[in-house]
């Protein structure tokens, strides 16, 4: 194809340079991906210099396969590399981000969504063309876990010491013995985290897809609260309340995924309790395709075209998708007779808000 226009070769070459960089952290994110999988993070957190051959032997893999990873780690700047010695060394901050089960910052688990992306690709080009939707238990199993993993790190860290304090009354209810919908729930990092905060409570998670609710019913056990939360497989629209209602209600990132989210706020505007609150968890997004420009906008708008409103349209939605925006979702709980909506809190990645009819 050749073209008349003329060609600013600035703007060319910055752009060529912005596509390569992408390039290359598709080719990283699988290396990535390798070194959770194959336990190489987990062996150089805390452990000092390496050498390929002492990595290669505490991962049970093959050092010339190791070595080529590690320059590969070197060149992301994911590893730090001693030329003198010829070791590898992993620092505080990158153990954070990549093995640290514990920390707010870990990140590691996305790269299983990465790959279930990938692999649903056929899928998405056939979504396209036709307009059909894509169920999220078509999808591969490491998108999953990869999910759940990568939301409960963040879940960790605020919901119990920070969201849940934001709302007005709700801890004081919690700790004196409250009812509690986790809608949406997937693996139920959110709804055992609450429990084990709140021993008092009674706690519900749902989800319409069977392999997560069985999977978050090991995660109770586990977690040794199973006797004080049940999770159950139902849609957003059709669970049921104990008889006086739940005191709380929550969506985790959840309600931008739900076919009929007017329909799904209204069932927990039935549901509620006198005085009960429905806390949101949404992706912080701005109104506004302009105003989502920027790593956390391109991430939260692919990863709604594969999945969020890929699942919402296989319900037979219109899809509000993971970018929605504040005004959008006061517009949904408007419709559905809830009031104002209120800002109680917000990351970098999610706005925390609180609705009440």
């Amino acid at each position: 194809m050749t073209s008349t226009v003329e060609i600013d070769q600035a703007k060319l070459e910055a752009f060529t340079d912005q596509v390569f960089g992408d390039l290359s952290a598709s080719y990283g994110a699988v290396m990535a991906s390798l070194g959770v999988r194959l336990g190489l993070y987990e062996a150089l957190a805390g452990a000092g210099p390496l050498t390929p051959d002492e990595l290669a032997e505490r991962t049970d893999c093959a050092e010339r396969y190791v070595r080529e990873w590690l320059g590969s780690q070197v060149a992301g700047g994911y590893l730090d590399y001693h030329p003198d010695a010829g070791t590898y060394e992993m620092s505080p901050e990158q153990a954070a981000v990549l093995v640290d089960r514990t920390s707010p910052a870990l990140m590691a688990p996305a790269f299983h969504v990465v790959a279930s992306l990938w692999h649903g690709e056929d899928r998405a080009i056939e979504a396209f063309r036709t307009g059909a939707g894509v169920p999220w238990g078509d999808h591969h199993e490491r998108l999953f876990c990869g999910v759940a993993a990568f939301f409960r790190a963040g879940y960790s860290a605020s919901l119990v010491s920070e969201w849940l304090p934001a709302l007005d009354g709700v801890v004081e209810r919690l700790e004196a013995g409250a009812a509690v919908a986790d809608v949406g729930c997937g693996h139920g990092h959110s709804t055992v985290l609450m429990a084990e905060a709140f021993p008092n409570s009674r706690f519900v998670g749902l989800d319409v897809h069977p392999g997560s609710i069985a999977a978050a019913r090991e995660v109770a056990e586990e977690a040794g609260v199973a006797d004080r939360v049940t999770f159950e497989v139902a849609t957003a629209e059709g669970y049921e309340a104990p008889p006086s209602g739940f005191d709380l209600i929550c969506f985790f990132d959840a309600l931008h995924d739900m076919g009929d989210p007017v329909a799904a706020a209204r069932h927990a505007a039935r549901t509620l309790a006198d005085r009960g609150t429905v806390m949101l968890v949404e992706p912080n997004a701005a109104d506004s395709v302009e105003g989502n420009i920027g790593p956390i906008g391109r991430l939260y708008y692919g990863a709604s075209t594969m999945l969020c409103t890929a699942h919402a349209i296989s319900e037979g939605g219109e899809a509000l998708g993971a970018q929605a925006g504040e005004a959008r979702l006061a517009e949904v709980f408007a419709e559905a007779g809830f009031g104002p909506l209120r800002r109680a809190a917000e990351t970098p990645f999610n706005l925390i808000l609180e609705a009440r009819p």
